[in-house]
């Protein structure tokens, strides 16, 4: 994929340097009324794509900045929660002790009738 733009960059390149020779003549720009500029073409259309280009670029760096500063926050919070769901892997939970054997069943009956005997 590195050598397809590669070979796309230097076809532009080369089609801006003919579209440059080709046209390499004195234009006069009148910027407002008692100002005027002699220039060449190929640098009043440089000139202009860095005016629109730079601010683009300088906005999508900012975003660029932002976006990876919360990436790398989320990262580290991803980072802190792997560390705490190992800890507690690793530790073994205590056993809650078992709690003493109910005895509901009533004592049997054997001393309800007691007969003397002598």
């Amino acid at each position: 994929m590195g050598i397809f733009r590669t070979v796309i960059w230097v076809l532009l390149t080369a089609v801006l340097v003919i579209f440059a020779m080709a046209n390499w003549i004195p234009i006069t720009v009148t910027i407002w009324p008692g100002s005027v500029l002699d220039t060449k073409l190929p640098v009043l259309i440089l000139a202009a794509f860095l005016i629109g280009s730079v601010p683009l670029w300088i906005a999508l760096r900012a975003a660029r900045w932002s976006l990876k500063r919360r990436l790398d926050h989320s990262e580290r919070q991803l980072a802190d929660l792997r560390a705490m769901a190992n800890r507690s892997a690793e530790t073994p939970a205590v056993a809650a002790p078992e709690p003493a054997p109910v005895n509901d069943v009533p004592p049997a009956p054997t001393d309800l009738f007691k007969t003397e005997k002598p």
